[in-house]
């Protein structure tokens, strides 16, 4: 038996048409960035375009509605747009105490407990914080507060943070007391 291989070169012209390419420029001389260096750079730099994205998308969702105002349109955008800078303080914050420490955060993939990232984003971090429950039982005039303990790493990200987990403690200390008081009929 035996073997002969060409290379189809119309089918390889079209699939390096397709590739693309990109052009890389910079204020600085080469002596001082290199192409590698520039590549790098470019690809850790803030996207603008992924904050609109996360508006659109979870968690913040901003989906078309209908609203009777402008100023209820404005209120909400504005809402909206804090709620983002939020997050973006959140991921911020967290990814520079970990490039400060040189490690990573683990246990934030779901099904993959050992993957671990030294950027992660406040949606997977959040996502960290689900099934968090707070159960308050009265009985006889008496109200217990029950509360899932913190995991590892939900208290890793409050370190990080910098919050202590004493502020989630206290919402179950807190928690017996009615934020409102409801008028029976």
């Amino acid at each position: 038996m035996q073997l002969t291989a060409s290379v189809d070169t119309e089918a390889l012209a079209h699939a390096h048409r397709r590739l693309g390419w990109r052009v890389y420029g910079s204020n600085h001389p080469a002596a001082q960035l290199s192409l590698a260096q520039a590549v790098l750079a470019y690809r850790e730099e803030y996207l603008v375009e992924r904050g609109f994205g996360r508006l659109k998308g979870k968690p913040l969702s901003l989906t078309p509605l209908y609203l009777e105002s402008d100023a209820r349109v404005t209120g909400l955008l504005r809402v909206l747009l804090i709620a983002l800078r939020v997050l973006c303080l959140l991921e911020f914050s967290v990814r520079r105490q970990l490039h400060a420490k040189g490690e990573k955060l683990a246990d934030i993939y779901p099904g993959n407990p050992k993957r671990a990232t030294a950027r992660p984003t406040t949606d997977m971090m959040l996502r960290a914080f689900d099934g968090i429950t707070l159960t308050l039982l009265e009985q006889a005039g008496q109200i217990s507060v029950y509360l899932t303990p913190l995991s590892a790493v939900q208290q890793r990200i409050l370190h990080l943070l910098g919050l202590s987990p004493k502020i989630y403690l206290r919402l179950a200390q807190h928690s017996s007391k009615p934020l409102l008081k409801m008028s029976e009929p």
